[in-house]
């Protein structure tokens, strides 16, 4: 039997944004592997565009456990600190929601945080290791800070701490992830009224002195106030993976400023960077623009999972946005179109009939040479492809050719041996299942109502033999008409009928 090199000799290779090119993946410490992954700032539905980031690193996480290391992953909850329009002036976008409802600010962070969970457990998303939330870690935060002053990389001004940009430039640099320069950003930043209490327009805050208005507050050494938004990654990160650990990943909206400014906060305060590979995926996009919740252009998963949204001609599986969203490599953008979700579906539903199938399949002696050859290679075609830089729409097209291999055994137009029908499952349901993430649909019931309802076709397909057999046309054409106007396909092969829900 083929068997994949083994485990952790896989030659992994993973695009490092920070070098800009891919890397053969090496941990600090294997088989431990620490991964963090800037999760959501709960103050509103999670959408598309939150699904993408969490597939994405949800498929690194099982396919580093399938190699055989030991994942820590830690995926934040952003309740605190992220101001509009990633700012460092202006509401948080929790206390605004919680303002707008006449709610408690948790209230609102736990609603969300709640239906997070619920919409990543529906598409299958593998809970993380550890889930942190920026309020239970507003002390690592405050010293996060402190560090940063002692070494004089950040000033206070009126109660407020602020990053000194220009300082950390002269003696680091700042602007390695994004590849801006210092001078660039402030250009930018100059048709912005006055620079207020900060030195530099491009200074951020590392912690706010609150308005008397401001319900989210602790108190500091330098006034009651809240962290800044980039500071909570970095003092988690470090709290739960240490000084250095492996990944950090998140969408490529978070290149900069958020991930720009947590490199710098980590070298500022411990003199070093803190992560080897930082990954990201890239957006979704309609009609070209960016999804999100700053332009108002989102369809949140339940409207998905409802159909309940003007762009969309019905309602989608999870799974479905689950293969939309494995159909495109991690870093090319998608774009969302109702087409293409369709299209998603009918993929979907040929893998996983494929996979049903297999079973039907009788077992010849020996397999025909070329499924002989393809199956012999199937498992390493599928990991090349992982190894890749996470091709997923690479290992799909693999899975597909199998699919069709499948279908032209049913066919009686190829051979397959036993053994190779194993093998075919086994790769299969690995890599659809295991490492993609995809799971079967269940239809809405329990696999012993699925069985009850396959045997009552298959009976009715029975009557309909018996029905040729005897000649009688006229019934056996209306028993196909009728499970033809049910929905089901039925196809007449030497060894019967057989049927499927297409």
């Amino acid at each position: 039997m083929n068997k994949q090199k083994n485990d952790m000799e896989q030659n992994f290779l993973i695009y490092n944004t920070l070098t800009r090119r891919k890397e053969r993946f090496e941990p600090l410490h294997a088989p431990n592997v620490g991964m963090y992954v800037c999760g959501p700032t709960v103050y509103g539905d999670p959408h598309l565009g939150h699904a993408r980031p969490a597939i994405t690193f949800d498929v690194l996480f099982r396919y580093l456990k399938h190699l055989g290391y030991k994942v820590r992953y830690v995926r934040n909850i952003t309740d605190v600190g992220h101001l509009e329009h990633d700012a460092d002036e202006g509401e948080d976008k929790i206390a605004k929601k919680a303002r707008l409802e006449q709610l408690e600010p948790m209230e609102i962070a736990q609603y969300y945080t709640n239906r997070y969970h619920d919409a990543m457990a529906a598409l299958n998303v593998l809970p993380p290791s550890i889930e942190p939330h920026a309020t239970g870690h507003i002390i690592e935060q405050e010293e996060l800070v402190k560090q940063i002053l002692d070494n004089g990389y950040a000033y206070e001004s009126n109660g407020s701490i602020y990053f000194d940009t220009e300082k950390y430039n002269k003696d680091h640099r700042y602007g390695i992830l994004s590849g801006r320069n210092l001078d660039d950003v402030k250009d930018a930043s100059r048709q912005l009224d006055g620079v207020g209490e900060k030195r530099n327009q491009a200074d951020f805050a590392l912690w706010k002195k609150a308005q008397p208005e401001h319900i989210m507050r602790w108190p500091s050494p330098w006034s009651d106030g809240f962290p800044g938004w980039h500071c909570e990654c970095t003092a988690m990160g470090r709290k739960y993976l240490g000084e250095h650990f492996d990944i950090h990943g998140g969408g490529m909206d978070l290149v900069f400023p958020h991930h720009e400014c947590e490199i710098a906060q980590a070298v500022a305060s411990q003199g070093s960077q803190m992560v080897k590979y930082w990954m990201h995926n890239n957006m979704i996009t309609i009609n070209g623009q960016k999804m999100g919740k700053s332009l108002g252009n989102f369809i949140t998963l339940e409207q998905f999972f409802k159909g309940g949204h003007e762009l969309l001609s019905k309602a989608y599986s999870p799974m479905t946005i689950r293969f939309f969203i494995l159909s495109a490599h991690y870093r090319g953008t998608v774009d969302f179109s109702d087409e293409a979700l369709q299209a998603s579906e009918k993929g979907l539903a040929r893998l996983m009939t494929g996979i049903a199938d297999l079973k039907r399949v009788k077992p010849a002696k020996e397999s025909d040479a070329q499924v002989k050859e393809f199956v012999a290679a199937l498992r390493q075609k599928c990991y090349d492809a992982m190894n890749d830089d996470m091709q997923t729409p690479i290992v799909i097209s693999n899975l597909f050719e199998a699919c069709r291999i499948i279908n032209t055994a049913l066919d009686h137009k190829a051979a397959v041996s036993a053994a190779d029908i194993d093998e075919l499952e086994a790769v299969m349901r690995l890599f659809a299942f295991d490492i993609l993430g995809l799971k079967e649909a269940d239809a809405g019931g329990s696999k012993e109502r699925e069985e009850a309802f396959g045997k009552v076709v298959d009976m009715v397909l029975d009557l309909r033999a018996k029905a040729k057999a005897a000649k009688d046309w006229v019934t056996s054409d209306r028993i196909r008409d009728e499970l033809a106007a049910a929905g089901f396909e039925v196809n007449d092969t030497k060894d019967g009928s057989v049927w499927r829900l297409p």
